[in-house]
């Protein structure tokens, strides 16, 4: 995981590209798909508005000490998404800067002690509350890119990139589901895994494939890739 303040530079830069690819959308772009099955560019905003305020409450939990959950239940939080992306388009405007706002002045107040705290992700994974910041560059970035809006992998930093390949690989072998794979991004002279596939790209397209399925600039055998979340 990075450390605080490289995490909380990602989210902001990460708030900013999204932020900017959300003004280029026309009101009925964002009624169009997004690249995710069942999701309109809508719910995509939809989703990082409610993600703002889950993560409200995991910042609340850290300055409180009262448990307080990202989402009471899972129905609550596809049904929030799913009234969200229904809200006229200046409605679901509106609500994911306030939302934004909510989470920024959430972060802003919280005692510097409290980033060490124990909360636990919706997943029920412990964690302390210094990777929030994380989590939420993490929803901005590959959000970001499927809201469709001339944002992509390439113009993510790639010192970010190199970040999420960790983790999510992290993920996959916390599950024992590595993928049999050798990862070589050339652009930043990195290498993961050893398996009998070799897969060459720039990191861009390793982070591509690892959390979206996608191939393009990436040369060698595709294996079998688990599903990142």
């Amino acid at each position: 995981m990075p450390d605080l303040d490289t995490a909380r530079r990602w989210w902001a830069d990460g708030e900013r590209a999204v932020a900017e690819a959300l003004q280029k959308l026309t009101d009925a772009e964002l009624r169009q798909p997004s690249p995710l099955p069942g999701w309109s560019r809508a719910h995509v905003v939809a989703h990082l508005a409610r993600n703002a305020d889950a993560l409200v409450n995991l910042c609340t939990w850290a300055r409180t000490g009262v448990e307080t959950p990202m989402y009471s239940s899972r129905e609550v939080r596809d049904i929030g998404i799913e009234t969200t992306a229904e809200f006229p388009p200046e409605v679901l405007r509106a609500d994911f800067r306030d939302a934004v706002a909510r989470l920024a002045e959430a972060a802003a107040v919280l005692p510097e002690d409290a980033w060490s705290r124990p909360i636990r992700t919706f997943q029920g994974k412990p964690i302390e509350a210094r990777e929030i910041p994380w989590m939420r560059a993490k929803e901005l970035w590959v959000h970001g890119v499927d809201l469709d809006a001339g944002l992509s992998f390439d113009d993510v930093p790639a010192d970010f990139l190199c970040a999420l390949v960790d983790d999510v690989l992290a993920l996959f072998a916390s599950r024992d589901q590595t993928p049999d794979v050798m990862l070589v991004a050339r652009d930043v002279q990195r290498t993961w895994g050893s398996g009998s596939a070799r897969l060459e790209g720039s990191v861009a397209a390793v982070a591509a494939w690892l959390t979206r399925g996608q191939t393009d600039g990436l040369t060698g055998e595709v294996p079998a890739l688990p599903v990142w979340i």
